[in-house]
């Protein structure tokens, strides 16, 4: 981290401040993030022509509207973030091995501040889907590698290297 970075959601006396973005110009911004979520063999064995299906519907398509969802909602859960209108917002399931599944969210917009929290948001809320609708078979399920991917259109771009 360098000497000049600071946290921007707070203001000169350190208290919360939401950042004013009113000078900006709205540019377009497209951010992209990832969750895996470890379901298990037993669970990923269930899995056919592409999705879990159960009593409470297909998992990976319920976990798809929820993302979509969670990411429209973002400044409503997470304090300080700016409303947001997408333009778009995207979330894949894909099955990463014998035992996961990788959930990608990307979310874009045309505006003065960047969508990462929306994409992180998105991608989130898919993968407490999963474990929500799979808990009845297995309590085992674990969410892990929450991580931004990649974000452009800002001040600065980002790509994460692996």
């Amino acid at each position: 981290m360098s000497d000049s970075a600071k946290l921007t959601h707070l203001n000169d006396a350190g208290q919360p401040a939401m950042v004013d973005v009113g000078a900006k110009q709205p540019t377009r911004r497209v951010a992209r993030a990832r969750s895996r979520v470890v379901l298990g063999p037993e669970i990923m064995a269930l899995v056919k022509e592409g999705d879990l299906p159960t009593r409470k519907g297909p998992v990976f398509q319920t976990a798809i509207l929820a993302g979509i969802m969670g990411a429209k909602r973002t400044s409503e859960l997470i304090p300080l973030c700016h409303p947001l209108g997408l333009d778009n917002c995207q979330v894949t399931i894909e099955v990463d091995g014998p035992d996961a599944v990788l959930i990608e969210c990307t979310a874009t917009v045309t505006g003065k501040t960047g969508v990462e929290m929306e994409a992180l948001t998105g991608a989130s809320v898919a993968a407490l889907t999963i474990y929500d609708m799979c808990k009845a078979l297995s309590h085992d399920i674990l969410i892990q590698e929450t991580r931004l991917v990649s974000k452009t259109g800002g001040k600065q771009d980002f790509h994460h290297a692996g």
